[in-house]
């Protein structure tokens, strides 16, 4: 029985190939030991990957960029969950200043940001210029939106001004609200935007070749690697590796993330009007 193929079908699978084929490519060329005329590699090989795992500056670049990743997860959830929370159940007058500040980095050019971060720390705290300390500043600065319209619209999903209040006439403290009801009603909004705060910071380029002089991380590895690239160098062979393993990382949190959220749901209690996340098993 011939099978047809509908115009959708075809689309889907050109979206596939199109997604799929950079990744091929690079999967590779990490294993190729040389890749000239034909379609496939001449050989394959484990040693770009030997060479990778095994070079210390890389190494360390690969640790650096994992703390300030997670640094700036943690320090932009410290501050985004208080702020959105005063801002929809305390005082909505200070929502439009939140947004604002949320609003600067999607305006700016980060490179315009970091050079304005160099420049007030020029004036304020000379001795921080290079520093770790800075860099982890301006990354949490860049993070900051991404954290932020994700733990709001986790918020307003849940209804948490009425969750507050709720909260308030059992004689809840702030503290004790954002502790034992926004954190675990918005929870799927808070790991959300500490995925993207640490797939941002993760792979940012601009402030660490601006601010962070000091700092060695993968993007700034992987930059110096592509121009001090030559024929016979190997250098693309490991990029590519490194690549792949960034790829995978990031995959397999970004999966993880998705499974742990997977029996999360926003419905609405009978005779409450106020929306909780339920857990189905």
């Amino acid at each position: 029985m011939a099978v047809r193929l509908r115009p959708a079908h075809l689309l889907m699978a050109a979206v596939v190939i199109y997604l799929l084929l950079p990744v091929v490519a690079v999967v590779l060329y990490s294993f190729a030991t040389r890749w000239t005329s034909g379609i496939l590699p001449d050989g394959y090989t484990l040693g770009w990957w030997a060479e990778g795992l095994t070079d210390p500056r890389l190494v360390s670049a690969f640790g650096s960029s994992l703390l300030l990743a997670a640094l700036t997860a943690v320090i932009d959830l410290a501050i985004v969950v208080p702020a959105a929370y005063w801002a929809r159940a305390r005082n909505p007058r200070i929502r439009p200043i939140i947004e604002l500040g949320a609003a600067i980095p999607f305006c700016l050019p980060w490179l315009v940001i970091a050079f304005g971060i160099l420049q007030l720390a020029g004036v304020i705290a000379p001795g921080l210029q290079g520093t770790f300390l800075l860099l982890l500043a301006g990354h949490v600065a860049i993070a900051f939106p991404f954290v932020y319209w994700a733990v709001d619209g986790a918020m307003a999903a849940v209804g948490i001004e009425r969750l507050a209040q709720a909260a308030e006439t059992c004689g809840a403290s702030p503290l004790q609200t954002i502790r034992r009801v926004v954190v675990p009603t918005a929870s799927a909004g808070l790991v959300s935007g500490a995925m993207l705060a640490f797939a941002t910071s993760f792979g940012e380029l601009a402030l660490v070749q601006i601010i962070g002089r000091g700092v060695e991380t993968v993007p700034l590895w992987s930059a110096e690697a592509l121009r001090s690239y030559s024929a016979e160098s190997g250098r693309f062979n490991v990029l590519a590796a490194v690549t792949l393993l960034t790829f995978s990382m990031l995959f397999a949190l970004s999966a993880a993330i998705v499974y742990i959220n997977r029996t999360t749901t926003v419905r609405l209690l009978p005779g409450a009007g106020a929306r909780v996340l339920v857990s189905e098993q």
